[in-house]
């Protein structure tokens, strides 16, 4: 009875992100219950284990009681303080001195925002005021990459290069531009490391020519491409196109709110990509989803520039929530879980997430297996060798969810076919093994789905 009342009410009332209001109307809510460690159960008691940690953020897992309990703590003693006035708190100032400490290079100064959208946001502002500092108010030309998520806000949207994040939106904006991805298994210039590489190179040279060199402000790039389907650049990639933007005089925005803290290894995964970057954004696993966060990192000389160019006069750009001391008691006690053993069982627990769905690569419907730590993704196709997509008809993104919710597994389903992975770090052996297991018992339901059998034919 308290089901169905919360799904009326949730029909009436809730507007859901990315979400077809009058199809959510119809099928109406699932209503989740509880969680525990990498298990949710929704309020019918069916439990699954969550191969998508919420939305790529609950990196530590769920009911971890030392997180409970620091937020808690933080409640009782200081549950707000302004970063305004000259005002702060002890847990955003330990946190923002932790974070730099381990983040690459000279990413010495932190901002925090309220999650990964805003901090995007909050790039722009900064470079904005960087280049104006400089005396280069012409560089304001931005480029990203197609098929790249940078967050659901008007300008963020317009970084992004997602079909459903612009129709009916106006974006992206005047400023905004795109240069191919390089999506490995669908590249124009073949599946070779560095023919990928070189025509990413030749891609951002021609669109800089475009723009006019002296116009270019930034170049934003998510070191594994999430939203657009965990695209996972070759070896090399990235720091081949971070050293052009120091050649080229553009700022190199790496936006790691998805790969962030630990979710493909390491804390960073700049630190595996052997770059600094000048900014660096990220989110989720900050704070594990418990609570809301986000982060800006600025290097030595973004920052210097910035703050010269201010001398004594304020800079501009702020938010209410920025510094939020309970959200950093979180992001410090969720740190130091990282770092007595959830990185290391992330490590491991990658490694045989993508060996078991690479086994997998025998299945009639799978084309592509890729992926890096936990995050992970297999692409399906009704031909192999034509690399044709699912049916449309087949509604594979819905259809597909909805199977592997049944099978006791979340997962994210993308467009025609795409299935995308980033369980919990602190998966153990046996659920990253069920992971790999109702994953094939989705992928042997499809096979027999009507609309995919007719397009097999």
């Amino acid at each position: 009875m308290l089901s169905n009342s919360l799904i009326e009410l949730d029909r009436a009332h809730l507007v859901h992100p990315v979400a077809s209001y009058r199809g959510h109307e119809r099928t109406g809510v699932r209503v989740l219950k509880s969680a525990t460690g990498a298990t949710v159960t929704d309020a019918t008691g069916h439990q699954m284990i969550d191969g998508f940690a919420g939305l790529w953020c609950v990196n530590a897992g769920y009911g971890q009681e030392s997180i409970v309990e620091a937020a808690t703590r933080q409640l009782r003693e200081l549950p707000y303080a302004t970063g305004y006035f000259g005002l702060g708190s002890e847990p955003a100032i330990r946190l923002a001195a932790e974070l730099a400490e381990r983040a690459p290079g000279d990413l010495n100064h932190v901002y925090f925002t309220l999650g990964g959208s805003d901090a995007v946001d909050s790039t722009v502002r900064f470079i904005h005021y960087y280049q104006n500092a400089r005396g280069r108010p012409q560089k304001n030309q931005f480029i990203s990459i197609e098929q790249g998520y940078h967050g659901s806000s008007t300008v963020g949207a317009g970084l992004t290069a997602l079909p459903a994040f612009h129709a009916g939106f106006d974006v992206p904006l005047h400023w905004q531009h795109k240069i191919p991805s390089h999506y490995a298994y669908r590249n124009p210039a073949g599946s070779d490391p560095q023919a990928i590489i070189e025509a990413s190179l030749a891609a951002l040279r021609r669109k800089v020519e475009e723009l006019g060199q002296h116009r270019v402000a930034a170049f934003y790039v998510e070191p594994i491409q999430g939203s657009g389907g965990v695209l996972v650049p070759p070896s090399g990639w990235m720091k081949s196109m971070r050293d052009l933007c120091t050649e080229l005089d553009i700022l190199f925005v790496a936006d790691e709110v998805i790969t962030g803290f630990g979710r493909t290894g390491p804390l960073f995964a700049c630190s595996e990509d052997d770059i600094v970057p000048d900014l660096m954004t990220t989110a989720k696993g900050l704070t594990s989803g418990y609570v809301p966060m986000g982060a800006v990192f600025m290097s030595d000389h973004v920052y210097d520039t910035i703050a010269d160019g201010a001398g004594e006069t304020a800079v501009g750009h702020g938010y209410t929530y920025s510094a939020h001391p309970v959200s950093a008691a979180v992001g410090l006690e969720v740190l130091r879980l990282y770092e007595t053993g959830l990185l290391d069982n992330g490590r491991k627990a990658g490694a045989r997430l993508i060996a078991g769905l690479e086994r997998l690569s025998d299945h009639p419907l799978v084309g592509d297996v890729r992926g890096r730590g936990m995050l992970a993704a297999i692409e399906l196709v009704v031909d192999k060798q034509r690399k044709t997509p699912l049916p449309a008809v087949a509604n594979p993104s819905r259809r597909i969810f909805d199977r592997a919710w049944d099978n006791g597994l979340i997962i994210r389903a993308f467009g025609n076919g795409v299935l995308g992975y980033a369980p919990p770090l602190c998966c153990t052996e046996t659920e990253i093994d069920a992971i790999v297991e109702r994953t094939r018992m989705t992928l042997d339901q499809t096979l027999e789905d009507p609309d995919v059998r007719a397009a097999l034919a």
